[in-house]
């Protein structure tokens, strides 16, 4: 027996609980499952399964080697896929990440319509505000805001946002209008610690003949892990706070919120697509890339350089 076959028998027991089923299911004889099982365990040198008279469960190496065993059938099948040109017809499953605001106001609305024009597409979606390992958790395609470091991986500009400074005008008609980033040490202020905990933040004076980096050291009363609380307490005119200028846009244009110290903002954020394959790159990946930038690229709240 092949190791891939062997491998396609490892998953099958795994994903059924059980030899004779997957025997079944694979219209194998249990003895010949049993050798493949036997045939890989012998090769890693580790057990793979747990096996009593009642159940079959997984080792720990059993566990990573099934995350693994999947990647590669997968991998294998879009490869054969890809040699016969089924790229004109993607399938399988898409498995994509983002930050989680940027999730819910753009790649739900877009991976639904994705779905909707390719019926062999099934997907799961990550949203998390961190930076996700694409090869360790088994994802395909991620949005990164902010600068790339240099790796292996493909990346498309989509665009850019700004990182801005707002509050809702009933706070300003209380508190005032900061005019320079040193006023912020006489106001209210929300931090949002999805964006970072650093104890300063950093600004630029774009009106100088020479502009300079000004980082003011910040005193925030309030922390808060989630943008979307920080959001909404500043919407109720609580104080001032800083995110990413898609993340308010909708109360900027509403006036619900107003931007302060935009003469003093920072260069705009860059927006990437990125996956990690490369001139192989599969059906799947490559439609919904291409679908995920041109709806990118149109949304003037996601291009602010």
């Amino acid at each position: 027996m092949d190791r891939f076959h062997a491998i396609q028998v490892f998953v099958k027991v795994a994903e059924i609980g059980g030899f004779a089923a997957a025997a079944r299911d694979m219209a194998m004889s249990p003895p010949a499952v049993t050798r493949a099982i036997a045939m890989l365990e012998d090769r890693l040198g580790t057990r793979l399964f747990v096996r009593t008279t009642r159940s079959v469960r997984l080792t720990e190496s059993g566990e990573r080697f099934l995350q693994d065993s999947r990647r590669i059938l997968l991998d294998l099948a879009e490869a054969e896929d890809a040699a016969v040109g089924s790229h004109t017809a993607p399938r399988g499953d898409l498995r994509i990440t983002a930050p989680v605001l940027f999730g819910r106001m753009f790649v739900t609305p877009i991976l639904g319509d994705f779905l909707d024009q390719y019926p062999l597409v099934t997907s799961r979606a990550l949203f998390v505000d961190r930076v996700v390992n694409l090869m360790d958790e088994g994802l395909d395609v991620a949005i990164r805001i902010g600068d790339l470091p240099d790796s292996s991986l493909t990346a498309v500009r989509a665009g850019a946002v700004r990182r801005v400074l707002f509050a809702a005008p009933d706070y300003l008609e209380k508190y005032g209008t900061p005019q320079h980033p040193n006023d912020l040490s006489d106001h209210r202020l929300i931090q949002s610690l999805a964006m970072g905990a650093s104890p300063e933040w950093e600004f630029r004076n774009n009106d100088a003949v020479d502009p300079s980096p000004i980082s003011v050291r910040i005193d925030p009363r309030l922390r808060m892990n989630t943008n979307d609380a920080v959001i909404e307490l500043a919407l109720r005119g609580w104080g001032i706070s800083r995110l990413l200028s898609y993340q308010v846009a909708p109360y900027l244009a509403d006036g619900r919120l107003r931007v302060l110290l935009d003469s003093f903002e920072t260069p705009a954020a860059p927006i990437h697509v990125v996956h990690q394959e490369g001139r192989m790159v599969s059906g799947k990946i490559r439609a919904f890339v291409d679908f995920m930038l041109a709806r990118l690229r149109a949304d003037p709240d996601l291009n602010d350089s």
